[in-house]
């Protein structure tokens, strides 16, 4: 049995299992650990290269409307590693190669693999998504103690808000900067797990652009901005594109020095590991006070007063 990753979560999760001797041929974006053992199968066009904020967002936008994917694959090396299982997606074609896409490079392989489309909705979804893998791998036991161990890790936050009996924190939880997007999908459910609300997202749905006057006038308290495939580095970069908005002093989590920037794979990669850890720099985040930053996951976020104090 051998199985290809056509998107990092799925490649995050067959490592978290200790299935990876099972996996070859990934993208161009999966963790560090497959990209240095793995042959890379996906790749992208934009690969490599620098561009703003709003240039990706024209980029992707032109692309969709045309009925154009920038992503494409490596038919030689597809061939020679003959994958049993192909592991894709369709939650979002901007972000990662779909399963459309995916149909149209492997049709003409000499042995049709299985296609496994891993298109999550909410959190429950993604935690399904590594019982999907492991089954797929002949491997389910593993995704049952793989899962066990991230559940008692969201209990624990749980149990400790209800113990200090924590109120829930009005936040933002920001997908890209220009344009602003709100967030979606799993995001808004590690919010409510952390002890948040964000009454601007999308559960179980697309993110969408978001006027800055509604941002304006909900006023989070917490703001947290993890613009899609930007570490925190890249996202300081292009943060005047906030800062010098109309009303951005104004806004309360400014006011209070409760704006953050966060690693885009806390939020936006869903693999079930990574979320777990976003929930508890939220629950950091959001409740300071009760909860002390994840020692492991300190170079993951940085608040953004130190930036624009450097500044």
């Amino acid at each position: 049995m051998i199985a290809s990753s056509f998107l990092p979560a799925a490649t995050q999760m067959i490592y978290d299992m200790g299935l990876q001797h099972l996996l070859d041929g990934i993208t161009f974006e999966c963790p560090p650990a497959a990209l240095a053992e793995k042959q890379k199968v996906v790749r992208c066009v934009l690969e490599g290269k620098q561009y703003s904020s709003e240039e990706i967002d024209r980029i992707f936008s032109a692309s969709k409307a045309q009925g154009k994917s920038l992503y494409y694959t490596d038919d030689e090396v597809l061939a020679a590693i003959a994958p049993d299982v192909i592991f894709t997606q369709d939650v979002c074609e901007v972000c990662q190669i779909d399963t459309h896409c995916t149909q149209q490079a492997v049709y003409k392989l000499p042995k049709q693999p299985e296609l496994i489309s891993l298109s999550p909705n909410n959190l429950e979804d993604v935690f399904n998504c590594a019982i999907t893998i492991g089954k797929a791998l002949g491997e389910e036991a593993a995704a049952y103690r793989y899962l066990a161990g991230l559940q008692g890790r969201l209990d624990a936050v749980v149990d400790t808000l209800r113990a200090h009996r924590a109120p829930l924190r009005r936040v933002m939880i920001m997908e890209w900067m220009a344009p602003v997007y709100n967030c979606g999908h799993w995001i808004p459910y590690q919010v409510a797990y952390a002890g948040g609300v964000d009454m601007l997202s999308n559960p179980a749905g697309d993110s969408i652009v978001t006027p800055w006057e509604k941002i304006l006038r909900y006023d989070p308290e917490v703001l947290v901005i993890a613009p899609c495939g930007f570490l925190t580095g890249r996202s300081a970069e292009e943060l005047h594109l906030l800062t010098r908005a109309p009303g951005w002093d104004q806004l309360q989590a400014v006011r209070n020095n409760e704006v953050h920037l966060a690693d885009y794979d806390l939020f936006t990669q869903p693999s079930a590991s990574t979320l777990v850890d976003g929930v508890e720099v939220l629950a950091h985040l959001f409740h300071p006070q009760i909860f002390g930053a994840p020692e492991a996951l300190a170079h993951k976020f940085r608040p953004v007063e130190t930036i624009t104090a450097a500044r």
